[in-house]
């Protein structure tokens, strides 16, 4: 598919048509239990191609305090702004991810890379590496088989992840995930990445 075709308009008619298969309606557990170990609570948080925000949700109760989300979707984001609407500790923005400036402690992945063609892999890394602050950490999920349906979401192996970011980032962590959601159980792999 056409990355171009993957955009804000595209994802806002799938959240309008209420075509979310990829949302599993509650946090991954790999993510929150990660989370709660490794990340500080005053950690600056992103979460970009944020979707529902459970994820955001389950950390905010465990008491993070810096946690920006973003999505390109409008009808989302607006959706997700009135959920969150007086929380102090998150903040709501509607943008496409190559576009944004910040710097971030952290960022999570979770559906947002396997949400992009595969065209756009090598800048998803160089905009990753851009907005983590120096010895930043990038962590979270990726897909480690391959859809037979013309994407999204678009698949992915070890390997190819390995050679993907390996110029940019330390990888500290690139294992098949022992927590995964049942009806993905050995097809995600797990990953921390530090920026170089």
């Amino acid at each position: 598919m056409n990355s171009s075709l993957l955009d804000g308009n595209y994802w806002d008619d799938r959240y309008k048509n209420k075509e979310t298969g990829w949302d599993i309606g509650y946090p991954a557990p790999a993510i929150v239990s990660y989370a709660e170990e490794y990340i500080a609570k005053n950690a600056s948080i992103l979460i970009p191609g944020c979707g529902n925000a459970h994820e955001a949700r389950a950390l905010l109760d465990k008491g993070f305090s810096q946690i920006t989300l973003l999505d390109i979707a409008p009808t989302l984001v607006e959706k997700v702004s009135k959920e969150f609407a007086g929380s102090p500790h998150l903040q709501i923005v509607c943008q496409d991810f190559f576009r944004h400036q910040g710097q971030y402690d952290y960022i999570i992945e979770q559906t947002f890379f396997c949400a992009l063609n595969p065209s756009l892999r090598c800048n998803y890394v160089q905009q990753m590496h851009t907005l983590l602050k120096p010895n930043g950490i990038l962590t979270g999920l990726l897909f480690k088989r391959e859809f037979a349906q013309q994407g999204p979401p678009f698949g992915g192996n070890q390997a190819e992840y390995q050679q993907l970011f390996e110029s940019q980032f330390d990888i500290l962590q690139l294992t098949d995930s022992i927590n995964s959601i049942p009806q993905r159980q050995g097809n995600e792999l797990f990953f921390e990445l530090r920026k170089k």
